[in-house]
């Protein structure tokens, strides 16, 4: 049995979150806008709260299901009571009620059967809900550079320090696409965010330099638009397909 409160932990090899992973959040989200659901909202995973807190300002009715019992100890420290944590495995949590809008971000390279697991998830959709999806990217520029380095052995591998914080696969857009169609959902929309040229850790020390400034970051957001491949992360928008619709409204 796997210790989820182990896996976040930093490691020898690399620390579990940057900086720039929270900046990631608010590119999501803005890559999200145009697809966001109003209603009801599920997050799967949500390490310390940082984007509950942000979904907690976009939704009134948020829900958080959080495997490791220190990071659910720490996000209701940081969101307080308008957010209802569930401490439980995504694969044995049951909802009562449909959600209009599933989170799921960087966290399904962590599930050991992730096509089972999303055809659970599309099962808790509401009519017309959508999950959205990202996973760090597998061909990052930044993650090349590291392989053409001999840092890495290829693009797809899950490096030691990633296979020490529970990392399962390393997705590319196409596996990622793959496996949401595998689970019977229906993808919206899909793409790259944030063209990367940087390791996180690079992209930290530099901004605190003021070598990057936020302009650069702009422009890296901009241009992950025409160069999907190479961005930090590859996301998924879903609907559920029609047997999954079904069952969530039975």
């Amino acid at each position: 049995m796997r210790n989820l409160d182990d896996e976040f932990r930093d490691n020898i090899h690399r620390k579990y979150a940057y900086n720039f992973d929270y900046q990631m959040h608010g590119y999501m989200l803005r890559t999200f806008s145009a697809t966001l659901t109003k209603g009801r909202a599920l997050e799967l995973g949500c390490f310390e709260g940082e984007f509950t807190k942000r979904l907690a300002g976009i939704y009134a009715d948020v829900t958080v299901v959080e495997g490791a019992s220190e990071l659910v100890a720490e996000a209701r420290k940081r969101v307080g009571g308008t957010v209802k944590f569930v401490h439980d495995r995504f694969e044995n949590f049951e909802p009562s009620v449909p959600y209009d809008a599933i989170f799921f971000l960087h966290t399904l390279e962590h599930i050991e059967r992730p096509v089972d697991l999303l055809r659970r998830v599309g099962t808790w959709l509401s009519k017309g809900g959508r999950l959205f999806l990202a996973v760090p990217n597998a061909y990052a520029a930044s993650r090349q550079i590291a392989v053409a380095m001999g840092l890495i052995a290829h693009p797809t591998a899950v490096t030691e320090g990633e296979a020490l914080h529970g990392h399962q696969r390393t997705y590319c857009l196409d596996t990622l696409k793959c496996d949401v169609r595998a689970a019977g959902l229906r993808v919206v929309d899909s793409g790259g965010i944030f063209f990367k040229p940087l390791a996180n850790f690079q992209i930290d020390q530099l901004v605190q330099a003021g070598i990057i400034t936020n302009d650069y970051l702009e422009g890296c957001f901009e241009l992950g638009k025409k160069y999907p491949d190479l961005c930090a992360s590859v996301y998924a928008v879903c609907e559920a397909g029609l047997l999954h619709n079904e069952a969530s409204n039975e």
